[in-house]
């Protein structure tokens, strides 16, 4: 017998969206022929004393409504489109963008986006992504269809407002910000603690590589990917 096949209690938890529909399935005409009252035909079938199948308490029966929409909503992340499926990408960053989102997103790589563009008010911004941890935040299907830019924030690693003179610098969930260094602005990755070395000049460090791309949308952009490694 398969272990995995649903039980009929399984069964009752989806057929049915509330307790008081689970006990309305439980109750005969009969039933409400003789007891004229169906809150009272409810209360038998709770109590075990009406009713043709088995016996759920309230409780038990929303708890495993919880659990099985908690399965569902697993399953659906589990097998949800990335972003950039199903779009006709013709820019080259959002090209470099859609080959990196199933790596940023399953872990096995942790890239940061250097980008130097305008805002909306035209001041000169520039800033380092942490791309993906704004996979996990933001929904990009509004960057990957061209509804919207992909600019840096003071909410993100690092944000620099060239007109405002604005700072910023910001941990995220994959790396720690090393902003006062001889060497210039450092990340280290959390989660196998290697450093990614920005400056151009510099080798950008192990299991780290430094990507420029031209695209006509902005003004610089750098990618670094980081293939991470647990410590051991």
């Amino acid at each position: 017998m398969d272990d995995d096949a649903p039980t009929g209690t399984d069964n009752v938890i989806t057929e049915f969206e509330n307790y008081e529909q689970f006990l309305d399935s439980q109750i005969t005409a009969l039933d409400l022929f003789y007891l004229e009252d169906e809150e009272l035909a409810r209360q038998l079938v709770e109590l075990g004393y009406r009713g043709s199948g088995e016996v759920l308490k309230r409780e038990e029966f929303e708890a495993r409504k919880q659990q099985a929409e908690a399965s569902r909503l697993a399953q659906r992340n589990k097998t949800k489109q990335l972003a950039h499926q199903g779009k006709d990408i013709k820019d080259p960053f959002l090209k470099a963008l859609a080959n990196r989102e199933e790596s940023n997103r399953s872990g096995k790589m942790t890239t940061i986006v250097f980008i130097r563009d305008k805002n909306s008010r035209g001041q000169e911004i520039s800033g380092y992504i942490d791309y993906a941890h704004r996979l996990k935040t933001e929904d990009f299907e509004q960057y990957f269809n061209g509804k919207k830019r992909l600019l840096p924030k003071p909410s993100d690693l690092s944000f620099y407002n060239w007109e405002t003179q604005t700072s910023t610098s910001n941990p995220t969930p994959n790396y720690q910000v090393i902003a006062e260094n001889a060497s210039g602005l450092l990340f280290k990755n959390k989660r196998d603690r290697k450093i990614l070395n920005v400056d151009p000049k510099s080798s950008p460090g192990d299991n780290s590589t430094r990507v420029v791309l031209d695209s006509p949308k902005y003004i610089q952009i750098v990618i670094y990917d980081h293939i991470t490694r647990r410590k051991t």
